[in-house]
């Protein structure tokens, strides 16, 4: 397989994506990496893993007209390209990210996840990211995070060697008014992962609503709570975090397999 990392010549920046572009294109990187038996996707199984309930924030329910209409989109983009297998009655779907900009397995998974649940802190993305793609560390997860924000693709709330930090990715659209703030953090030598507890959302079809000022203040204000109570993890809530990602990627596999037996029986 070609290392694209080495072949420059044609990469190019992805740019803004809607919501909804946000979760057809996480949900393609995620299955290309979790369940590649199964890739290229579907439509059905595309659908399907765009609504499930495990890994994504805020959860949707988006129809097949729905996705269909995202892929025409991001096809029009370079982003996504249709495929037909040797005696497959159904079109199926596969992401161009690897081609378009040269991320290896490491960075695919970090924006999948970024893509699939936005807004985190290092210690939960690099236990999120690792279903996908093993990170070995924090500084390895860090070295990834480092070039991704250097090419425009991710931000954060500080210096990334810093306890406390989140990061988002940076593909937000300007009236979605996602730019992170600059927050003050100390040191981060422990390295501890927290397990976020916050209810799940569930998406609106309105792709051009907008975030006032005050709400998104008051969403950095809790979150900048949250990364200051997470700096004192122990060990115990580190082992809790693992368990909770170990539970959330056997809910994956196991919606992947049911809605593969569905694709079959229809």
């Amino acid at each position: 397989m070609m290392d694209h990392d080495d072949d420059q010549t044609k990469l190019s920046f992805v740019g803004e994506l809607t919501k909804k572009e946000r979760r057809v294109l996480g949900v393609l990187i995620e299955k290309s990496l979790t369940t590649p038996e199964y890739y290229p996707l579907t439509l059905k199984a595309l659908t399907t893993g765009c609504n499930q309930k495990s890994n994504r924030s805020p959860l949707s329910n988006y129809d097949e007209y729905d996705v269909e209409e995202i892929l025409d989109g991001l096809r029009g983009r370079g982003l996504v390209a249709s495929v037909h297998s040797a005696g497959g009655r159904s079109e199926r779907y596969r992401h161009l990210l690897r081609d378009s900009t040269g991320w290896n397995n490491r960075k695919l998974a970090i924006m999948g996840e970024l893509l699939l649940r936005g807004r985190q802190q290092t210690g939960e993305l690099r236990s999120r990211a690792s279903r996908m793609a093993e990170i070995t560390s924090l500084d390895e997860l860090r070295e990834e995070l480092t070039e991704l924000q250097t090419s425009g693709y991710v931000q954060s709330t500080g210096e990334l060697q810093r306890r406390g930090i989140e990061v988002d990715h940076a593909l937000y659209l300007p009236e979605e008014n996602k730019t992170l703030a600059v927050a003050a953090g100390t040191p981060d030598s422990a390295g501890g992962s927290s397990a976020s507890a916050e209810a799940p959302r569930f998406d609106s079809d309105d792709d051009t609503s907008t975030t006032s000022g005050s709400a998104a203040a008051s969403s950095f204000s809790t979150g900048t709570a949250a990364a200051s109570s997470a700096s004192a993890t122990t060990p115990a809530s580190d082992a809790l975090a693992e368990r909770v990602t170990e539970l959330e990627q056997e809910l994956t596999r196991l919606a992947d397999r049911v809605a593969e037996l569905e694709r079959l029986i229809s």
